[in-house]
């Protein structure tokens, strides 16, 4: 997994992340039915091509690559990749 949504997302889930992404992996979409239920956007550790486009245009600063994820936000790799597994 190259890029994380971590706690900054926590209630904002702007959704200009989605919107760049050019291989469709940060769900939950707007149209999707678990976008209202969910606290935040997740990125696909599967299908994220590790292109950035989804970083410079979030607004609160809240996708890392998964180097540069601060030590207080480190369980956001396993909240993202958990949401994926639990979807199938």
């Amino acid at each position: 997994m190259a890029y994380i949504i971590a706690e900054p997302c926590i209630g904002t889930k702007d959704t200009a992340c989605v919107d760049v992404c050019p291989v469709d992996c940060i769900h939950p979409r707007k149209d999707e039915p678990k976008f209202e239920s969910e606290t935040q956007l997740y990125i696909s550790p599967v299908e994220c091509i590790d292109c950035g486009a989804c970083v410079p245009v979030c607004p609160v600063t809240a996708i890392f690559v998964l180097e540069d994820l601060p030590e207080k936000w480190a369980q956001f790799t396993a909240i993202n990749a958990d949401w994926y597994t639990n979807q199938a």
